[in-house]
């Protein structure tokens, strides 16, 4: 894709992005591995080990309320949620997968800091498994950008880094 004018290019070079990482411990073997993946993409980017935060928590629905607090200490230029849900007998499945994608994305937009929302959901672990090494590198790879798009627009747009103040 080439450059137009006023156009921002994707930025890949992870020098200086601090990255939380939020994994689900359900479906372990699943998760570990996309956390692997991701680590691993990560520092070959360029992001140092010490920008980057790895918590667990244990499960999906869990993941929201770390990345809450990750995002509250305005302490990382992106986010990462990492997990599984595979589908079973029961409903189960889709309260958890919905609920747990709208309290990722409800993080991003209240405090203003991307969150990539790597949780697989699938109809298989087979399907999981599949997707484990792809998924991984492509949460680094859009945590790292998106962390670039974020400054590049803070240092561009007249305003982008001001807190939005309440009317009160």
């Amino acid at each position: 894709m080439s450059n137009s004018p006023g156009s921002v290019p994707a930025n890949l070079n992870g020098d200086g992005i601090r990255v939380g990482v939020v994994q689900a411990r359900f479906n372990e073997e699943i998760t570990n591995g996309l956390w692997a993946a991701c680590c691993s993409e990560l520092l070959r980017l360029g992001v140092l080990n010490e920008d980057i935060l790895h918590i667990t928590v244990p499960g999906a629905m869990e993941i929201p309320i770390a990345l809450q607090r990750l995002a509250f200490s305005g302490e990382f230029d992106a986010l990462v949620a990492l997990g599984a849900v595979v589908k079973g007998d029961t409903y189960h499945f889709e309260i958890v997968c919905a609920e747990s994608a709208r309290g990722i994305s409800s993080v991003a937009l209240a405090h203003d800091v991307p969150v990539v929302n790597m949780v697989l959901t699938t109809y298989t672990e087979d399907q999981a498994i599949e997707r484990i090494e792809d998924k991984g590198v492509d949460a680094a790879r859009a945590a790292v950008e998106m962390g670039n798009l974020m400054m590049t627009l803070d240092d561009n747009l007249p305003g982008a880094d001001d807190e939005v103040e309440d009317d009160e």
